[in-house]
């Protein structure tokens, strides 16, 4: 079983426990955990004998991410430092010390967004010296339109497979849910000038499915009403992005 796997497979044992609103958050802790595996490949330093990374981790949320945590930070920092540390080990890097992992808010961010900024920071030789500390790096934004993570669970019978009925045509989306555009790199094509390249993202979401707009010039609306933010789906709503008309059905 890899590293990352056995990670969620932590996290999921503790769905039906103390972290199950936890994972109602937009931001899912599998995800972190791949950014920060990120951040700290691309921050290792050779040396002569040695490859060091940083130690320290700064995870900035959005408000409503970070509220979706309350309660659980100490918990899920502690399994995000031993997964790292694990991945230090198989990837021979040294480390100063433990992984540190800190969350903190960013009023910036949006629903869905979350930063990651790194440090490498060097422990006192003796009790009284005050620990070395590396310049703060640049924060990484990320978002989750831009999932890799597979869900922690497969989708119940509340969720099933999601059929979008689009031009004519009708596609599936499974539990890794779909962006939609007019980008012949979407999961979903539409093909209308008044649709943006990677204009919504449709996925599962807490026991249902919800639609979300991916940054668009002309909006989503949902029945007629523009969304502002994650909105969820029932069977036979009609998606509007610009000018285009998107079914929702279920399995």
């Amino acid at each position: 079983m890899s590293v990352l796997r056995t990670l969620e497979s932590k996290l999921a044992g503790l769905v039906e426990g103390t972290f199950s609103r936890a994972f109602k958050s937009e931001v899912r802790p599998v995800e972190i955990a791949r950014k920060l595996t990120r951040e700290m490949d691309e921050h290792r330093v050779q040396s002569l004998s040695r490859v060091y990374a940083p130690n320290e981790y700064a995870v900035w949320l959005s408000p409503d991410d970070r509220k979706q945590f309350e309660g659980y930070e100490d918990e899920l920092k502690r399994e995000l430092s031993g997964y790292l540390l694990e991945h230090g080990r198989r990837e021979k890097i040294s480390l100063a010390t433990r992984p540190q992992i800190e969350f903190r808010t960013d009023d910036r961010l949006r629903l869905g967004e979350f930063g990651i900024q790194a440090r490498l920071v060097k422990p006192p030789e003796r009790a009284e010296e005050q620990p070395s500390q590396g310049d703060h790096g640049h924060t990484m934004v990320y978002t989750v339109s831009d999932r890799l993570a597979e869900p922690l669970r497969e989708p119940d019978h509340r969720r099933g497979t999601a059929r979008l009925r689009v031009d004519g045509r009708t596609e599936l989306v499974g539990a890794a849910g779909a962006v939609l555009g007019r980008s012949r790199d979407a999961d979903v094509m539409v093909d209308d000038p008044n649709v943006s390249r990677k204009h919504a993202e449709v996925r599962p979401s807490g026991g249902s499915w919800i639609v979300r707009d991916l940054g668009s010039t002309n909006g989503v609306k949902v029945n007629g009403r523009r969304i502002q933010g994650p909105q969820s789906l029932r069977p036979g709503d009609t998606i509007e992005l610009g000018t285009a008309r998107v079914t929702f059905e279920l399995e």
